[in-house]
């Protein structure tokens, strides 16, 4: 009896200790990438090994979202992306984040609106993935892009070379076909003019913002250079140019980017992998298909990311 108590002591103070390593080696550290515009900030979560680890850059969406996936502006509090992270670090995966050109700590290297574009943030990432490949803590760079991010990572990874794409809720066709199918749906009384709007920008040419509050918005002066540099883009066209393994990984209940833009995708790339997770909205979290319940999940941040989601990662990079 005396042994087998122990046994049983030795075995929990292993495990205590084995668990109080893990936290103890796990590192989440400030990462400051200089380009000749201005610093860009992020986080880089990493395994305190003595062994190379594989890393993947995370590239934000659309909008003013920083690194953890959050946006005050457009009160969204997910912090979709930090748990992913989190939950990487606990297969020996590092992860860095960051907040892209002229949005939370990298505000100051912004450019002027008007003088911003879509390749602007392409050079960004391209940028960290130099940097990261030169750092020896890391065997291998991996780009994971989420929804807008999924584009500007393919882009990306077809100016550098990676060991693996991850799309999570890419869209599979130009920007242009997505906004006017968000706008049906959220907004049907503006579609008809945002579509002829929409119209003039693909053929390269700026429009005069109509008085409409949404539409002024939508369409400021100051976006339009951005607008016409990205909306130009073909997501199935980028994604068949790349000579890397892919992961396409899309939820049912996304509401944002509909689950037939991965379908979308992996025709364009038959070799990619295709993972679909049924009940995964649009943060990657847990959530019915009806609207109000969904959008709803936005502002609860306690929420878990779908763990399948992470096993998908898991399995592509290990």
């Amino acid at each position: 009896m005396k042994d087998n108590l122990k046994h049983m002591k030795k075995v929990i103070l292993i495990g205590f200790f084995t668990l109080s390593a893990f936290f103890a080696t796990a590192q989440e550290t400030p990462f400051t990438l200089h380009t000749p515009t201005g610093d860009l900030f992020g986080t880089l979560t990493i395994p305190e090994t003595k062994q190379p680890v594989p890393v993947v850059l995370l590239i934000a969406g659309s909008g003013p979202t920083d690194r953890d996936g959050n946006s005050p502006k457009l009160h969204l509090e997910t912090n979709t992306y930090k748990q992913l992270a989190d939950s990487l670090l606990k297969s020996n995966i590092a992860m860095l984040r960051y907040d892209k050109r002229g949005i939370g700590a990298s505000h100051a290297a912004f450019k002027s609106e008007a003088d911003m574009t879509f390749t602007d943030y392409i050079n960004d990432a391209v940028l960290f993935v130099k940097t990261l490949k030169e750092d020896k803590r890391f065997s291998k760079v991996y780009i994971a892009g989420h929804s807008e991010g999924s584009l500007l990572g393919m882009m990306a990874a077809n100016q550098i070379p990676v060991a693996g794409y991850i799309s999570i809720a890419g869209v599979g066709e130009p920007l242009g076909e997505t906004l006017r199918k968000q706008i049906a749906v959220q907004a049907p009384a503006i579609a008809q003019i945002f579509n002829k709007l929409m119209d003039t920008l693909e053929t390269g040419h700026k429009v005069t913002p109509p008085d409409t509050p949404v539409l002024s918005t939508l369409f400021r002066q100051s976006i339009q250079p951005y607008m016409i540099s990205v909306v130009k883009i073909h997501p199935q066209k980028e994604i068949a140019k790349l000579h890397c393994p892919v992961l396409i990984l899309q939820g049912s209940t996304d509401l944002q980017v509909k689950p037939e833009n991965a379908d979308w995708l992996k025709a364009a790339c038959p070799q990619a992998e295709l993972v679909k997770i049924d009940g995964m909205n649009h943060i990657l979290k847990t959530a019915p298909a009806a609207m109000m319940v969904n959008f709803a999940t936005y502002q609860q941040p306690e929420l878990p990311i779908r763990s399948e989601l992470v096993q998908a990662i898991r399995k592509f990079v290990h």
